[in-house]
């Protein structure tokens, strides 16, 4: 099993990004190895960590200002090469077309509900890290 998975968390909130990972924890399941965070404030910033590669998946935040997450994940659907599943945290039931429509793997809804994000990303590393179901 690979020793450690990388997730990257894009908020221009430190404490939406804080949240993510409390929430997650070192260790969202049991079968998933250990997860190291990184953080992104700005579009810039996740494109670039994005195409240094070794991320796993990546955490966005929908509400996030002034490249709302649900944006971002479509031009990096778009973009990048490979790219990693994309979990959309969006602050309305509502929204959920939203991250649809920006081809999100996976969505969830802020606040951060620790149950469902650790959940949804630990899917999200699963399918990526080729990893059979819990």
């Amino acid at each position: 099993m690979q020793q450690t998975a990388t997730v990257l968390v894009y908020s221009d909130d430190a404490s939406t990004r804080e949240q993510v990972r409390l929430a997650a924890g070192r260790r969202p399941a049991a079968d998933l190895p250990s997860v190291e965070y990184v953080e992104c404030a700005t579009l810039p910033a996740v494109l670039e960590e994005l195409e240094r590669g070794g991320i796993d998946a990546c955490v966005l935040d929908g509400e996030a200002t002034p490249s709302g997450g649900m944006g971002v994940c479509r031009q990096i659907k778009d973009e990048i090469f490979n790219c990693p599943p994309v979990l959309v945290l969006i602050a309305r039931p509502q929204d959920a077309w939203l991250a649809t429509w920006s081809r999100a793997d996976a969505a969830t809804a802020l606040p951060v509900d620790p149950v469902a994000l650790a959940d949804s990303l630990a899917g999200l590393l699963r399918k990526r890290l080729a990893l059979p179901a819990a």
